[in-house]
């Protein structure tokens, strides 16, 4: 029998065991958990204090057991903004946009230096920003759009010298810009001011980054403006003013741009580091040399790197997307990801021709696809008044060639891949209207340069030049609607699988049938392109009604368009298992148009 003595230990130690099961940082976010008000925090309901860490929650994401993201936007979240994800020790990224957050910033935030990224955008905090601000030496974006802050932006923000998005647009600031803003914040991308009561008087060191009216914007070609190019400014020619943007129409690589050296005080070196070049097939006709000295245009910006596209002297044109600048104790790892990748070759598939590597350096170079992307076929361009929609047979085309991308994807030997972000502004229209699809493998080897994580890539903002075609060029992640592509069971299962991409490419069928942008605003409610279909067929709507009215005048084509919105369907079911292979797919695409 156990004495009662021997039972209370027993109690006791395991009582104390269950305290100290969860460290501290699972504490941190618990106690951020306890201060939302009641209600708001559902989608945090696997939060648990028997985990040990955790890194399991959802919206957090680990490394080395570290929290090294708080990714929780949309979710409603209520109540005072918690002093406690000060406690994050390794925090890089907090995502809280769209939630419903008030009250003045805790100045216990910006002891958190670590932070690379804090997108506060679409709450109702206020107050003013607090000048501790500056202490946040790594901070490399930061937006605060849409609250309700005031008084006058610190001086201490021009000690954030890596900040390169700067996004303040909807509040209630004013005062003046702080004087040294252009020469100190040299990595400045992205500055949105607009909807404040700031002074018109604009410092002249950023000039060439502001139109204080609308979005300011300062491009070049590598993105960051280090100090070096700065000094160097000279190469950039061709400023053009474009619907109220100032761009940098041409600029020169150079070699000192490409490959350098960060020191610890945030210098920059001018010791050049030796990039290792590599072509992955047989038609790379060009060296570094060559590649560096090409005339470049920026595409975009995402939080896997910055896309431009590099025209050869030879005319040739190729994208050259520039990843993170570390990484380099996970360079033959890199290597690794990356020439694996590059033996996928298939007609639907972006073809990755080159990359060049060092510790400080990754570059990738794929074919450059002349016709944009899907987002812009379908939906046209923003500004952009003379649009043609696509026809039917273009559609079945272009779904078609996915179809066939995928399914290869899938299917491919010797490993079975997944795409795991596929959306429409990640397939690539040819001069042919032939679709490619992009960005395989990006999330992966963006993570390994230690680049923000490929999930927060629809949080990032991002700014892509307009042009006078809506096909011209491809907008990078540009879409705040990527979520609705996601399957419903990646909000907790982080392994990506084959069947999210068959939802994915559900959905963007859904999207080519109706012409409806994935999120749907009808009168005061807005639902998705999914719940507006479901309600449609519960509702016995004809067929007509749902699809996009530019194809409604050709009949001949209906029994092929119910059968693909019957594809569709079958693709988008909320049970994994119940959805078709790709191969599947590909092959009632051929029975379709035989």
């Amino acid at each position: 029998m156990t004495s009662p003595l021997l039972l209370l230990i027993l109690l006791v130690c395991n009582h104390a065991a269950q305290l100290g099961a969860l460290n501290d940082e699972g504490l941190a976010l618990l106690s951020f958990k306890e201060s939302l008000e009641n209600g708001t925090g559902g989608y945090l309901i696997n939060w648990n204090s028997s985990d040990v860490n955790p890194c399991s929650w959802n919206g957090v994401t680990c490394r080395k057991d570290k929290v090294n993201a708080l990714i929780i936007p949309n979710m409603r979240l209520a109540g005072f903004l918690s002093p406690v994800l000060a406690n994050l020790s390794g925090i890089r990224h907090v995502n809280l946009e769209n939630n419903l957050f008030r009250g003045s910033l805790p100045i216990e935030l910006f002891t958190a230096t670590r932070l690379k990224s804090l997108v506060l955008s679409g709450n109702s905090l206020s107050g003013p920003l607090p000048p501790e601000i500056g202490n946040l030496k790594n901070l490399q974006m930061l937006d605060t759009s849409r609250n309700s802050f005031n008084g006058s932006i610190p001086t201490s923000i021009v000690q954030c010298r890596k900040l390169s998005t700067l996004v303040l647009s909807q509040n209630s600031f004013s005062g003046s810009l702080p004087v040294g803003l252009g020469n100190s914040l040299i990595s400045l991308q992205k500055v949105n001011l607009s909807y404040n009561s700031l002074g018109s008087s604009i410092p002249s060191d950023i000039g060439n980054l502001t139109n204080l009216q609308g979005v300011m914007v300062g491009v070049c070609l590598i993105g960051f403006l280090l100090s070096y190019w700065y000094k160097k400014a000279s190469v950039c020619k061709g400023v053009q003013r474009v619907a109220g943007y100032r761009l940098e129409e041409k600029l020169m690589i150079g070699r000192d741009i490409f490959c350098f050296a960060k020191k610890d005080n945030d210098t920059l070196s001018e010791t050049m580091e030796q990039c290792n070049f590599v072509p992955l097939d047989s038609q790379v006709n060009f060296d570094l040399d060559q590649l560096l000295k090409a005339s470049a245009f920026l595409l975009g910006k995402s939080a896997s790197g910055i896309l431009y596209k590099v025209v050869l002297d030879n005319g040739e044109a190729v994208a050259v997307r520039r990843l993170g600048d570390g990484g380099g104790q996970r360079l033959k790892e890199f290597q690794t990801e990356v020439e694996a990748i590059g033996k996928i070759r298939h007609p639907n598939v972006v073809n990755l021709r080159a990359y060049c590597c060092s510790d400080d350096e990754k570059l990738l170079i794929y074919d450059y696809i002349t016709n944009g992307d899907l987002t812009a076929a379908i939906h046209g361009k923003a500004g952009i008044i003379s649009f043609k929609p696509l026809s039917w047979p273009v559609r079945v085309k272009i779904m078609k060639g996915i179809a066939k991308g995928l399914a290869f994807l899938h299917e491919f030997s010797p490993k079975r891949y997944v795409h795991g972000n596929l959306k429409p502004s990640n397939i690539l229209l040819g001069e042919d209207m032939e679709p490619h699809i992009s960005d395989f493998g990006l999330g992966r080897l963006a993570n390994i340069a230690e680049e923000s994580p490929s999930f927060q890539m629809e949080q990032m903002p991002s700014w892509t030049p307009p042009q006078s075609s809506p096909y011209e060029l491809t907008p990078i992640n540009s879409s705040p609607n990527g979520r609705h592509y996601q399957a419903p069971e990646a909000s907790k299962d982080m392994k990506p699988s084959q069947k999210w991409d068959v939802y994915s490419f559900g959905v963007i069928l859904l999207e080519m049938i109706t012409g409806k942008l994935p999120s749907i605003q009808i009168g005061s409610t807005e639902m998705d392109l999914i719940q507006w279909i479901q309600l449609s067929i519960e509702e016995r709507k004809p067929l007509s009604s749902i699809i996009d009215p530019s194809l409604a005048h050709d009949w001949r084509e209906v029994d092929n368009i119910a059968a693909v919105l019957k594809l569709a369907l079958a693709c988008i079911h909320k049970s994994p298992d119940r959805r078709p292979t790709m191969k599947y797919v590909s092959y009632s695409f051929e029975k379709l148009t035989s």
